[in-house]
């Protein structure tokens, strides 16, 4: 993707940030999404400096989804940055592909403006990012209870709806790495979930998923984070075992939501708090 001609562009003001945020309020909890253009090449050198990392070729790094609780000032938000923060900035958990150095020199010559030389980093940009509490108390596994599921299956009216991408790369044209929220809002609850999709062709296919269950009524806060990945062939052998024609596959490789129920779960967290 080119960025060309966009270097002097202005980095958005907070007028216009303010402009760009919706927001709901809804029994005393304020839910807010911003949607921004892709960042241009100056905030995206400096977020690549202070992050000591390359970032995906589409970054959005002025959105934003929060819940915030009027009367306590508690407050959650996912950006992208606080993301890419937690993306493992060692080779500890770099995957392999056969023309990874390619890859990674390539990725230098895309952010001359960092000097240093590319350092080792997890490039499929698996992040196990659960928010950032800006304000108020954090969440604790002590009594912590599973989402009511149940509750939100109801057909109850949806009030407020945003979809925000914080940041995606195809990995090269290797695969795709991809971060999102969506948020949903009914008359006494809401669920926010954000996701990230990583599929590495031929190696891996990976989600990494952090719902937030709020209770309107309660002040009840969840936070339920799961981690599931599996092998590339075994999730397409699964597809083409249901029946997938040639099309139908590269369309179900592409959506998390016809792959997820097929990955073994590795990882779950199971959080609470209570505003007021």
């Amino acid at each position: 993707m080119s960025f060309n001609g966009a270097i002097d562009e202005p980095f958005p003001t907070p007028a216009s940030a303010e402009q760009s945020t919706v927001s709901h309020t809804q029994k005393g909890f304020k839910i807010s999404a911003r949607k921004l253009p892709i960042s241009k090449s100056g905030p995206i050198d400096e977020m690549s400096k202070n992050l000591d990392i390359p970032v995906p070729e589409m970054i959005f790094g002025d959105n934003m989804v929060s819940i915030e609780h009027i009367a306590s000032g508690w407050r959650l938000e996912f950006n992208a940055y606080d993301a890419l923060d937690r993306v493992d900035k060692t080779d500890k958990t770099m995957l392999k592909v056969s023309y990874s150095k390619e890859w990674s020199s390539s990725r230098e010559k895309t952010h001359e403006g960092i000097k240093e030389v590319v350092k080792p980093f997890d490039w499929s940009y698996s992040s196990d990012y659960k928010g950032t509490i800006t304000k108020g108390k954090q969440f604790t596994a002590v009594g912590a209870e599973p989402i009511p599921i149940e509750l939100l299956k109801r057909p109850d009216p949806i009030l407020f709806f945003e979809e925000v991408l914080l940041y995606e790369s195809e990995l090269d044209d290797n695969g795709i790495s991809v971060l999102s929220c969506k948020i949903r809002v009914m008359p006494d609850r809401m669920l926010l979930l954000c996701r990230l999709f990583m599929r590495l062709d031929k190696v891996l296919v990976r989600i990494r998923d952090t719902r937030i269950y709020v209770d309107f009524s309660t002040g009840k806060v969840i936070r339920d984070y799961t981690e599931k990945e599996d092998a590339f062939d075994k999730v397409k052998n699964s597809l083409l075992f249901s029946g997938r024609l040639p099309d139908d596959l590269t369309v179900a490789l592409r959506d998390p939501n016809q792959i997820a129920h097929l990955l073994p779960e590795v990882k779950h967290d199971l959080e609470i708090l209570t505003v007021s």
